[in-house]
């Protein structure tokens, strides 16, 4: 019998338990872990080094099982297949936190996986997962230097005001203007992801002190309670330790301190790596050769050095680098602290795409193409949360030639997803309301040079493209990134605007996102230990400058979104019908529909609450196809004029279609002034003539009258049929007896808008 230990926790109103010791017991570390009825299973393997390894592999999985939630996957297959998006991003936001907490030289092998086991539907299980993956590896002995926890924070509007979430509900973030996503241990902050509706600097602040008191705090205590429990309170760093021997190190920096020290300066990034990368050379051939024709114990111990001087190499470089700008504020490319590189912005580069930006911030460049369609080009997301539809996305492409290599070209990896998905929610807050604006939104950032911060660049030349794009957005938007570097005493160093270099040599990368009036976007990735409030707040401070900045340079060459779309683009109308006229306008198995997209040659597509959009590239089809979607919907109302065709002929009188689908008797005596000895004498098939509706039987029959119109046009206000105007109106009513107070008449435009 297996002994299964269970520590559990109400946390926000719910109940959180950790459970180990039943379920996959021969993983290092296993753990189930509840919160509410949502259930997940994280396991953690330690294995070996595989050979010539010389960095940790840690490899972090996470994978909704759709039965979970009572769902099938969709498809032929009926099977999970590729991690979708969602799963993606949530592999990395477990990966970021945990990654920076294993020692230096640490190379076994360390393998998560955690997979959605229940969903209740509305407790939603990534964050829940990200803290299952720590505590199976608290329950590992493996040098782990946390436990780290992950919460979500929302913020919604209550009777009492604006009042943050802690883990909200998938119900209570449909009303959420903030999704903070928040990892810490012991010693701070580790890891922030948000998207957000222009938060302020100090609410955003607020949120994550919410996030780590209410949240991360308790969490803590949990896995540390189970650590104590199991007894996996004792780690071991093990004896596959890749560290490189002090000695070496010792004659590394002896040999090439201050030369790469002064290298280090050297302004241009390729004429900077160039320089290095040849001293690099020269201390292997001059002090660390392989020599030829020895024994091959004396060849491995050779090779062992030369591979313990690269490693030494490097040290000195980051050590140097470290060093300039913590202690002498020095700079690789010769900027002060909080300068932003030199910028160059030009909107609509591109003739044929509907909106289109060249952004070039120091040595990292994007083009952005905006592209706008109707609701058949939304994005359909399905998993373990209700599916719903997108309109706007981001892609973003970064290929090896924009880093000057010749690398392998694949679809797009966890961090251009992540890039992506940072650079979207960044720039969703400012789109226009769907009402306003019904297009669908596809926005695609392809990096053509990379140095630092492309993420950043994806979202200002992506709002570039939106406003060439013709996109009302609410404000302009742009990102930057601030860097983090320790002296030796402690002297903490902050700069905007880095470059990839200051990013791998630096402690940590933090992303901000925004307008003037507040944030749109945060992603924090720390090497560092932690992070405190404090600092927060002046790094909050420190991008706010940077952003506006860039703002200003913005704004100086596209002030605000073109006035029209292009001329590219499809037009969209907008024509609100009755609900009940859905099926009319559909017809039998879409006949009716169909017949106007091809008539017109523009794309119809309506809603369940009787909102029909239609889309043509070319004005005058889809202001025909308008008017015969109103003409279709129309009521018919006594005394509306309509220009019908006449659809066929009786001896009693002539059937005349006033809108598709719909057909009035116009009798004999009512086509012409004065005798009418035969219909055909007036009128013929396929004869299009003015009409008069005079009456609507409570049957919904149409009774039309030519002769009235003949009256109204010679100036003769009488009407037809014999009927006096008080006794035509008295008779009104709709068709098929229903009842009155529809919000659309005929005489009355429906609501429309050309965008």
């Amino acid at each position: 019998m297996s002994h299964v230990i269970q520590v559990e926790r109400e946390i926000a109103g719910r109940m959180m338990r950790f459970e180990t010791g039943r379920v996959a017991r021969l993983a290092t570390g296993s753990i189930i872990a509840s919160y509410a009825d949502s259930t997940v299973l994280a396991t953690a393997m330690r294995a070996d080094p595989r050979h010539g390894m010389d960095y940790f592999p840690l490899q972090c999985d996470y994978r909704e099982k759709l039965g979970s939630g009572g769902k099938f996957p969709g498809g032929f297959r009926k099977r999970e297949s590729a991690p979708n998006e969602k799963e993606i991003l949530t592999m990395r936001m477990m990966d970021r936190p945990i990654r920076p907490l294993f020692p230096d030289g640490f190379i076994e092998e360390i393998q998560i996986q955690a997979w959605t086991m229940s969903h209740d539907g509305q407790n939603d299980t990534d964050v829940l997962a990200c803290t299952a993956a720590s505590a199976a590896l608290c329950l590992t002995d493996a040098p782990f230097q946390g436990p780290v926890a992950t919460v979500r924070v929302a913020r919604i509007l209550t009777s009492d005001g604006e009042t943050f979430v802690l883990n909200p509900t998938h119900s209570q973030m449909e009303f959420s203007d903030l999704d903070l996503v928040l990892s810490g241990h012991a010693d701070g902050i580790n890891m922030i992801e948000v998207g957000a509706a222009e938060i302020s600097e100090h609410d955003a602040l607020e949120a994550i002190k919410f996030g780590y008191e209410q949240g991360i705090k308790p969490l803590l205590e949990m896995q540390h309670e189970l650590m104590e429990k199991a007894g996996t309170t004792e780690k071991n760093m093990g004896e596959d330790i890749s560290l490189p021997d002090e000695a070496i190190v010792e004659q590394v920096n002896n040999l090439l301190g201050e030369e790469m020290k002064k290298l280090r300066q050297i302004h241009g990034k390729t004429e900077r790596g160039d320089a290095i990368e040849a001293l690099r050379e020269s201390l292997l051939q001059e002090h660390f050769s392989i020599p030829e024709g020895v024994p091959y114990s004396e060849h491995l111990a050779a090779e062992q050095r030369q591979l313990d001087a690269k490693e030494a190499f490097r040290k000195l470089e980051k050590k140097t680098a470290h060093r300039l700008l913590a202690e002498d504020h020095i700079r690789a490319d010769g900027r002060g602290l909080n300068d932003v590189r030199p910028l160059e912005i030009e909107a609509g580069i591109f003739t044929r795409t509907h909106g289109s930006a060249f952004f070039q911030r120091g040595e990292t460049q994007a083009l952005a193409t905006c592209a706008l369609g109707t609701g058949r080009d939304e994005q359909i997301v399905d998993g373990l949360m209700p599916e719903y539809a997108k309109k706007f996305y981001l892609h973003y492409n970064f290929p090896p030639f924009c880093t000057g290599e010749a690398g392998r070209i694949m679809g797009p990896g966890r961090r251009e997803i992540g890039h992506g998905a940072l650079a979207e929610r960044s720039l969703l807050a400012i789109l226009p309301d769907p009402e306003e604006f019904p297009y669908t939104i596809r926005l695609v950032s392809d990096i053509t040079e990379s140095n630092g911060s492309s993420s950043m660049a994806s979202v200002c030349s992506g709002c570039v493209a939106l406003m060439d794009a013709g996109v009302p957005i609410k404000a302009t938007c742009a990102g930057i990134t601030v860097g983090r570097f320790t002296a030796e005493d402690g002297t903490i160093t902050h700069v905007t605007d880095i470059i990839g270099e200051e990013d791998f040599f630096g402690g940590m990368d933090f992303k901000v996102a925004g307008t003037r009036d507040g944030i749109t976007g945060i992603q924090l990735d720390l090497k560092d230990r932690g992070l405190w409030f404090d600092e927060i707040e002046k790094i909050f401070a420190q991008a706010r400058e940077g952003r506006l900045h860039i703002i200003d340079s913005i704004e100086a060459v596209i002030p605000e979104p073109r006035a029209d779309i292009s001329q590219y683009a499809p037009r969209i109308f907008t024509v609100i019908i009755d609900p009940e006229k859905i099926g009319k306008l559909i017809g039998p198995g879409g006949k009716t529909i169909r017949g106007i997209q091809e008539k017109t040659g523009a794309t119809v597509d309506v809603d369940n609450d009787g909102t029909v959009l239609i889309a043509a590239t070319s004005g005058e089809a889809g202001e025909q196809a308008k008017a015969e979607v109103e003409a279709l919907a129309a009521e018919i109302k006594v005394g509306t004029i309509f220009e019908g065709k006449v659809v066929a002929t009786k001896d009693f009188g002539a059937f005349v279609e006033i809108a598709p689908g719909t057909d009035g008797m116009c009798h004999i005596s009512e086509l012409d002034e004065g005798f009418v000895k035969s219909v055909n004498d007036v009128v013929k098939m396929g004869d299009v003539i003015k009409v008069k509706v005079i009456n609507v039987d409570d049957s919904g029959r149409i009774k039309l009258s030519r002769k009235a119109v003949l009256r109204e046009e010679a100036g003769d206000d009488d009407g037809g049929d014999g009927e006096s105007k008080d006794d035509s109106d008295s008779k009104r009513s709709k068709p098929g007896g229903r009842k009155r107070g529809r919000r659309k008449r005929n005489d009355e435009p429906v609501s429309s808008d050309s965008h």
